[in-house]
Order: C-alpha cells, then structure tokens, then sequence
C-alpha cells in the first residue's frame, strides 16, 4: 500500500506549493483547509494544481484533532504533511491520537514548542554559542531605555510567532518608538543588512541512518515588510556558503527538531551570519529544494525511520507498568 497523503492549509501558498510537488510526482493526495473557500479547485493565477480539498477546524479549536482524526480515518490516510505554523504544536502534541502507522510530519512536542516562539527559539540558540541578532522585547525596552544602547540604528519588529513576511516591520531607528504601546507578543531584532537566505533542513535524531539533509537558498533584496520579501532568487550550490549550511544544521540541533525546518539566515557585514529565526513546516521554498519532499515520503517508505518522531509515541513496556 503507497501512501495516503493529506496536506494542511492547502490554500495557502505553503500548501499549494507542496501539492504542486507531489501532483509533480504523480501522486495522490487530500488538501484541508480551515478557510472558507474549500473548492475541489484550488488554482490561484494557473500556479497550483486542482486539488480535492475538505474543510477542517482551525487549529484554535478545542475539537480540530477530533476533527483530524475522523478525516484521517474516513479516509485512511497515514501521512500528513502540515504546512500552516499554527497547527505544528497542537499536531505535535497529540501524535498518541492517531493510528500506529500513521506518519505526522512535525517534530516532537518540546521541541517544536521551543521553535514556536521566536523569543524561545533566540534565546536557545544564544545559550547554545549560536550567533544570532541583538534583540529584545517591547516590554523589556520601555522599562529599561537604557538596554537600546545594544539595538542602536534600524531594527526588526516582527511577532514572536513566525508569520513569514506579514507583520515585519524595519524601523529607520529606536528615538522616536514607543515601546509600551506596541502590541503584545513582538520581538525586536537587531538589523543585519547582509545576503539574505532560507536553509532548508529536514532533520534526523541521532543515530538514524539517514543523514540530515541542507539546502542553501538566497533570497532577494526586498525589504522587510513588503511583498516578495520571501522570494527565491536562487539556489546555492553545494560548495558555496557552506558556513551558512553548517549555521543551519547547527540551529536545528540545538532546538532538537526533526523533520522539515526553515533557517532564516543573514550575513553581517563582516560575513557573519547570524539565525533571524526558524519555521518547523515544509514551506513555499520547498520547491527549490526537492530533496526535503524525498526525505519526507522516506518517512513512510522506509518503516524503521525516525519513528519516535513522525508516528505515535512507542507504547510502554508490560514490564513498566508494575
């Protein structure tokens, strides 16, 4: 039996571009989506192929796994693919839901709990000698302007929760801001003005017999905060920015996250670079990368692959239980 494919937030650009690959491939798969507009056709400007798709829950909602479940097992799905951030904690945390075989492509839950939040993920990765921004939160600022001394010239505003582009803010300076009266749950980073890149790794526990794989994109000039500040100019080849690669691989370890990751990279302007933040999903980039949709299909090819990760918790032994 091949396996029975469902991607998450299929309308979204994340998912369409997932569903382009596997239609690529010939394979069959089911789109959900909590948005309204569900239809069997899920096309926007000729780009992403039809698709059937079925309303789900959204992730804020108390019953979505029950939701999940009923769809997974109505139609006997044994790989899910999500690709909307806001579902990853919730998926993770309730792997024991499901059947034994079926694979959920999300790390585990401390993990993916930790890469979540984008003040956790910096301050792990600054305890762990990762290099990343100066950074601080609002809160923090407007109780101690004298902590700006380390945020001095542009900065980041952007939320806690990884939201691609949308909600990132470059501020020319700090003078003027007022920081109590910005929203809750933003993060402000130092500005890196270097090359800008997406390391896309699928990572694996250790001890698997297959090596993590780590893909270098560079991403266009545009500014923060408008549209096409995502794009893909191009995909780096092996034997070049291979600091960048190892930068990646290395964030990924530290957050202990297994599967599909984005590293968002940028250099310093003495080439330094440095982790902006890191999104736990098989993203719109992914079509640069087809190696990180391999890894994913292993997953269910090869049985024995990282299965405390992508399939049910192992059961406790007999002999655990007293």
């Amino acid at each position: 039996m091949g396996p029975r494919i469902l991607v998450t937030g299929i309308t979204s650009a994340a998912g369409r571009a997932v569903a382009a690959q596997l239609e690529a491939r010939g394979l069959p798969y089911l789109g959900s989506d909590a948005r309204a507009d569900t239809r069997a056709d899920t096309r926007q400007g000729g780009e992403a192929p039809a698709a059937a798709a079925v309303r789900l829950l959204p992730a804020t909602d108390p019953d979505m796994i029950l939701d999940l479940r009923r769809l997974v097992d109505r139609e006997a799905i044994n790989v899910i693919i999500p690709t909307l951030t806001v579902e990853l904690p919730v998926l993770a945390a309730a792997r024991a839901g499901f059947a034994q075989d079926v694979r959920i492509i999300v790390g585990d839950p401390a993990a993916v709990a930790l890469a979540n939040d984008q003040l956790f993920t910096t301050w792990a990765l600054q305890a762990a000698g990762i290099p990343v921004p100066r950074f601080a939160v609002p809160g923090d600022l407007a109780a101690a302007p004298a902590s700006l001394a380390g945020l001095s010239g542009p900065v980041v505003v952007k939320p806690r929760v990884f939201k691609g582009s949308h909600g990132v803010h470059l501020l020319a300076g700090t003078a003027s801001v007022s920081w109590k009266n910005l929203p809750a749950g933003q993060l402000v980073q130092e500005f890196i003005p270097g090359a800008d890149y997406v390391c896309l790794v699928f990572g694996t526990p250790a001890r698997n017999a297959m090596a993590p794989v780590a893909v270098v994109l560079e991403k266009t000039r545009t500014p923060y905060g408008r549209a096409g500040s995502d794009e893909v100019s191009r995909r780096v080849p092996a034997d070049q920015a291979g600091d960048v690669r190892k930068l990646g691989l290395a964030a990924v370890r530290t957050l202990g996250l297994t599967g599909p990751v984005q590293v968002q990279i940028r250099r310093r302007t003495d080439g330094t670079p440095v982790v902006l933040g890191v999104c736990a999903t098989l993203g719109e980039n992914s079509t640069w990368a087809p190696e990180m949709l391999d890894a994913v299909l292993a997953t269910f090819t090869l049985p024995a692959f990282n299965p405390a990760s992508f399939r049910r918790c192992p059961a406790v032994p007999a002999d655990a239980l007293g």
